[in-house]
């Protein structure tokens, strides 16, 4: 329709981050059927945009200065009505004006500086007592809300595409549903940004041992890009036969694979939202992180977490944790593997998805 809003919402990055803005997506589709909505991320995940239903397109920032002119000629060109701003940094908060859209919405989040309030339209205001004790997600959800779309929802799945599926199938030896009397499959991603949030892999590779040989499943391991050490050190470590696959470099890639097992044991990363987005079971793994904050989506995943504060782990730490900081901090490493092995055996074995 000629006059259906032209949505652009921008969130440039991380994995997680973006895939989380499919309840957002969700609701401005349920309120505006025939509306164009835009993905703006950095090119690392523009990828992301393919996986949601929901979303029209996806366009990503200029990585080069003399990339600039065009692209705000382009977006200007798009004649967006709307645009919804997650991050209002300096660099995004001009952006946002140059498009030209009439309706321009960002946070303004209490201890958070308000960056260029003038160049928008309306502010969603968050206080950082809601933003601590909430799903990130209800944060995200006060924007759309803020120019007085409702929310009704608060699903954010993700739809792998055909081809990546069928690739998926062949490297677990068919879909999930295929085959009834199949071992149960397990997907062990051991990705994280913080190398203090690493749970260590002699344990990922007990627990990969045991799920074997005491649950009859079969486990895949998995990483991205750069991720090759960790994922190596487990399987050395891994009496069984684990099968190693080569480094997703899609999201539609770990997506589709993600859909093909039963559980997926992670760290709080990005890969275990798109599990999580697909409909796998997920068993995650966090340090001090605030797990309120940054859980799985959706119902049947189990966070496993230390009581906090868990004190220092002294002498077993590999190296001193700072306290308050959750990128430097080992308390993951309390985590048994007993307690991972029986969150996997209850996903793992609790029936169909």
């Amino acid at each position: 329709m000629a006059d259906a809003p032209r949505v652009l919402l921008i969130r440039r990055r991380y994995l997680g981050d973006v895939v989380l803005l499919g309840s957002v997506l969700r609701n401005l589709r349920l309120h505006w059927p025939d509306a164009r909505l835009d993905l703006l991320t950095e090119a690392a995940y523009a990828g992301v945009a393919a996986l949601h239903p929901d979303a029209s397109t996806s366009l990503a920032f200029p990585t080069q200065a003399l990339e600039w002119p065009a692209f705000i000629r382009a977006l200007r060109a798009a004649r967006y009505s709307h645009v919804l701003d997650f991050d209002n940094t300096e660099r995004t908060a001009l952006v946002t004006r140059l498009t030209g859209a009439a309706v321009r919405a960002t946070f303004n989040r209490e201890l958070i500086v308000h960056r260029w309030p003038g160049l928008y339209t309306h502010a969603a205001r968050v206080t950082n007592a809601f933003y601590d004790s909430h799903h990130i997600t209800e944060t995200y959800l006060a924007l759309p809300a803020a120019i007085g779309v409702p929310v009704v929802t608060r699903e954010a799945r993700l739809a792998p595409r055909e081809s990546d599926l069928a690739a998926a199938a062949r490297l677990t030896g068919g879909t999930r549903s295929s085959n009834a009397d199949r071992p149960h499959r397990i997907l062990l991603h051991p990705g994280t940004r913080s190398e203090f949030r690493r749970w260590p892999a002699e344990n990922f590779a007990r627990v990969c041992d045991r799920a074997q040989d005491e649950l009859g499943a079969q486990v895949f391991l998995v990483c991205g890009p750069g991720e090759e050490p960790a994922a190596e050190e487990i399987r050395r470590a891994a009496k069984t036969h684990l099968v190693t696959l080569k480094p997703l470099t899609t999201p539609g890639a770990l997506a589709a694979l993600a859909a093909q097992c039963d559980a997926f044991l992670c760290h709080d990363s990005g890969p275990m939202h798109v599990a999580a987005g697909v409909g796998t079971r997920v068993v995650a793994l966090f340090g001090s992180q605030n797990s309120t904050l940054w859980r799985p989506l959706g119902e049947n995943h189990t966070v496993l977490q230390t009581a906090l504060p868990c004190g220092c782990l002294g002498s077993a730490a590999p190296s001193a944790c700072t306290p308050g900081d959750s990128y430097r901090s080992h308390c993951v490493r309390k985590i048994s593997v007993d307690e991972v092995l029986s969150a996997l055996a209850h996903a793992a074995l609790s029936g169909d998805h």
